[in-house]
């Protein structure tokens, strides 16, 4: 994506499209296998949430600074504020990496203007469902910041507030999603069942993220989300959560973080048999995120010890192809034997016909 000039900006729908492909590859998934207005709704919904996600993941903005430059986007986003995104862009200016250096989640940041005049031209009511979660994740992540500026990057204390965090991160973007499936002729039953379970399927895939990249969270963004709590029960520092001398220690912190996550998973799956397919929204687009978090839970179970290295924990991309490839004829009966499977074995695995 090439950079653009700093100031007001015109909509472009096909960058948003192409901007999340870079950002991420769960939602770009998603976004693929959704219709519209649907696939752009939660394209650019998305996007304004990862502008916030990686301002306070930040650890060379200093963070009465990085709490700043949060709220003043959190202005510039509220419609009942007279502030304009450019304002944010400008406050933002100084953290920003140079061009040739910029990475795609700092490129998102870096043309946030063209996100918010592509999101303006949206209707009013798929506005008005994206905002109120958004605002609710950019004051909360703001809270955070300044919860933890003594420490120079956040450090999770216990489980709590590490439930809190992931409702911030991404309970939020599970409201925001029900907020679009609930528009329309969705009855009252239907949308309650949406948002009693909206929570709980965006904070198993944000807890999954959580127990796999230990490592790169705390070397890249000096952020430590295993509970301090949990780590203290093995003996671990959470300073020193990733050296080698802990690593069996930290491990079992690890293991301890994903039976968390497993937890959620009955209630991520029932948000899922109950979802709409209206607007544009299909079954496959969130059931390949959903039965690619079981897998890597599988995985997380069988080596839990690779979060806390460079090697990280991953499923194989035969597997995401396989999950990919089922998923388009996927119905509500079916979650429970797929997820049952993956539990067990890779999926390709599973599916490979006998010699």
């Amino acid at each position: 994506m090439s950079g653009r000039a700093h100031g007001p900006a015109e909509p472009d729908l096909s960058w948003c499209h192409e901007a999340v492909q870079g950002v991420s590859r769960t939602f770009a998934l998603t976004v693929d296998v959704l219709e519209e207005p649907m696939a752009s709704h939660i394209c650019v919904g998305y996007l304004l949430c990862r502008v916030a996600d990686t301002v306070e993941d930040a650890g060379h903005i200093p963070p009465e600074a990085q709490s700043d430059v949060l709220r003043t986007y959190r202005r510039a986003i509220d419609p009942d504020d007279d502030t304009d995104i450019v304002a944010f862009r400008d406050a933002v200016d100084e953290w920003l990496p140079a061009p040739a250096d910029r990475n795609d989640d700092w490129e998102v940041v870096a043309e946030v203007p063209t996100i918010v005049a592509t999101f303006a031209e949206f209707e009013p009511e798929a506005r008005d469902a994206i905002v109120p979660p958004v605002l609710e994740m950019v004051d909360g992540m703001a809270m955070f910041v300044d919860r933890h500026a003594t420490e120079g990057g956040l450090r999770i204390d216990d489980r709590d507030e590490l439930e809190q965090y992931c409702y911030y991160a991404a309970g939020t973007v599970g409201n925001l999603i029900t907020n679009l499936l609930t528009r329309g002729d969705v009855t009252e039953d239907r949308a309650r069942q949406l948002r009693d379970t909206a929570e709980e399927f965006g904070l198993l895939l944000q807890l999954v993220n959580v127990s796999k990249d230990v490592y790169d969270d705390y070397t890249e963004e000096n952020n430590v989300y295993l509970p301090a709590e949990w780590l203290a029960d093995e003996g671990v520092d959470q300073e020193r959560v990733v050296h080698p001398e802990n690593r069996e220690s930290s491990a079992r912190v690890v293991s301890r973080t994903a039976e968390y996550a497993r937890s959620f998973l009955d209630d991520a799956q029932a948000y899922l048999e109950t979802m709409p397919l209206s607007n544009g929204n299909t079954m496959e687009a969130w059931t390949v995120p959903y039965l690619l978090a079981v897998g890597t839970l599988r995985e997380l179970s069988s080596r839990p010890e690779d979060a806390l290295t460079e090697t990280g924990v991953k499923i194989s991309r035969q597997e995401v192809f396989a999950v990919m490839a089922v998923a388009g004829d996927a119905g509500r009966d079916s979650l429970a034997d797929l997820r049952q499977t993956i539990a067990r074995t890779p999926f390709h695995r599973a599916v490979e016909p006998a010699d």
